[in-house]
């Protein structure tokens, strides 16, 4: 149901618990040239090397990467493209033409059919793909919505413009979005939890889980020390990394 086949999922994998995170960006800011935006080359390097992976563009030109390397069509979408507030993914089409969202960024679980016309497409609530969160799908020419229903019966929407970004574009929106440093540091993973995989979010030096139970807030951490041992725990990120990538987000924050 809606689930993405497995030529596809294989290479989805290969992502499995690479967090999405914003420490990267500033950490690499300085030390870039003019160009912000890292190659896959330097990517899988800096993985190899520190453990980090990126934001959301990143993920986005890395798995699109990983989908060319397979022999599987798949281009850049997003929204708010070249603005603050931008978001990226990508798309992944099957052999029999369907297109799934790949969102790496939003940390979903898998791939997700949006082909209304679909035979297995439902417009129904369905759980398995996004941590502690039912998702709906409502799709519509080059619209698509993503309705999360959370356990406190809460719903959050988010729209992308589901029609193929040209690359060039989506590659200035990219290095756009690497020269905007927001203050407040982000990192979102992937964890597993009990019988389910959960999401553990740090965020303007607060952390929390959420799972399908509820909130479960992390108690305060003060020192960048401990943020960052906290934070390495969760990723396995190296520790000097973090110290330095906090402590730019500290400068930034004072």
């Amino acid at each position: 149901m809606l689930k993405a086949p497995h030529s596809i999922l294989s290479v989805w994998k290969k992502f499995d618990f690479f967090p999405m995170e914003t420490l990267t960006k500033a950490w690499f800011y300085d030390k870039a040239g003019t160009k912000k935006q890292r190659d896959v080359s330097l990517m899988k390097e800096h993985r190899v090397q520190y453990g980090i992976t990126g934001n959301c563009f990143d993920l986005a030109i890395w798995l699109l990467d990983e989908f060319k390397q397979a022999g599987i069509e798949a281009y850049p979408v997003g929204h708010d493209l070249k603005t603050p507030s931008a978001h990226a993914a990508a798309v992944a089409v099957d052999e029999d033409g369907s297109r799934f969202l790949c969102d790496l960024g939003d940390q979903w679980l898998q791939p997700i059919l949006i082909d209304s016309g679909a035979r297995d497409f439902t417009p129904e609530k369905l759980s398995g793909f996004f941590p502690a969160a039912d998702v709906q799908v409502s799709s519509e020419g080059g619209q698509l919505e993503i309705a999360y229903h959370r356990p406190n019966g809460k719903i959050s929407r988010q729209s992308y413009e589901t029609d193929k970004v040209d690359m060039n574009f989506f590659l200035e929106a990219a290095e756009r979005s690497q020269n905007f440093i927001y203050p407040k540091a982000l990192l979102e993973q992937r964890i597993p939890y009990k019988n389910e995989t959960a999401h553990w979010e740090f965020y303007n030096w607060k952390s929390f889980l959420s799972t399908t139970e509820g909130l479960y807030h992390d108690d305060p951490a003060e020192p960048i020390a401990e943020w960052a041992a906290r934070i390495h725990e969760k990723t396995g990120y190296e520790l000097q990394f973090l110290i330095e990538a906090l402590s730019i987000y500290k400068k930034l924050g004072d």
